[in-house]
């Protein structure tokens, strides 16, 4: 069977992002981290691959060692579906630290609340409360 899974791709803070994103979400967890050695490409201990999975999503990701002329893009972003107004006020306060808000926590015409936000790592989240 055919499996899909958002990637994501860092340069140098992978790692630094699984524990963040682990830390907020319940039912989650950093499942592996595969590291460059001293001879790889990569910078020694940077991620070559990693996985995480937040309730039943898991997202691959990595530390590129090719610099590139794009980074992150809210074109694709991290939908979170919420249980409650609490929660949703949470993790918005706290994606959006360090990061910016596209859209302000409050009741939207598609939503009673929902928010926008790039992370620090510009990673973007769309939370939105069920």
């Amino acid at each position: 069977m055919t499996t899909t899974r958002p990637f994501l791709m860092f340069t140098g803070r992978a790692e630094e992002a699984m524990l963040f994103y682990t830390t907020l979400f319940p039912d989650s967890e950093i499942l592996n981290v595969f590291r460059y050695g001293k001879d790889g490409p990569g910078a020694e201990g940077s991620v070559i691959k990693g996985s995480f999975r937040i309730g039943d999503q898991v997202v691959l990701c990595t530390d590129s060692f090719v610099k590139h002329d794009f980074d992150f893009t809210p074109s694709f972003s991290l939908f979170v579906e919420c249980e409650s107004g609490s929660e949703i006020a949470r993790l918005s306060t706290a994606l959006a630290e360090g990061g910016k808000v596209l859209m302000p926590l409050g009741q939207y015409g598609f939503s009673r609340q929902f928010a926008w936000v790039n992370d620090r790592f510009g990673v973007s989240w769309q939370l939105n409360v069920k």
